[in-house]
């Protein structure tokens, strides 16, 4: 996974920060969680599929799927290609679990469950 910060929260005043990822083919994804904030995937390229709570989804570019505060949610890329996405959150600080060493704590995700691509 190669995740770029765009939007820090602090250039917010805290309010929402945002990520460009890309991810390859077949990338398993997280496991099945919840944390409390509210989460939006926005697909640039390729195809994420996405669990929230007991639905599987499909999404393509241009396509969003918001997954809110305290929602079971999961994604992953089981096809053969690799997709490319913004990953939006409010309120922010989530940033800081891609800095390479985090200086300030950042909100925790709670698993539930594993994997969408080992869940059945």
């Amino acid at each position: 996974m190669d995740a770029t910060v765009l939007l820090r929260t602090e250039q917010s005043d805290e309010r929402v920060g945002i990520v460009e990822i890309t991810v390859p083919a077949g990338w398993p994804g997280p496991p099945l969680h919840h944390h409390p904030f509210d989460e939006a995937f926005y697909v640039l390229e390729g195809e994420l599929t996405f669990q929230l709570d007991d639905e599987l989804a499909t999404a393509g570019p241009g396509s969003l799927t918001l997954a809110p505060s305290d929602s079971h949610h999961a994604l992953a890329t089981p096809g053969a290609e690799p997709a490319r996405y913004l990953l939006v959150w409010t309120p922010g600080g989530f940033e800081r679990r891609f800095d390479p060493e985090p200086r300030r704590p950042y909100p925790t995700s709670i698993v539930v469950g594993p994997p969408i691509g080992e869940s059945g």
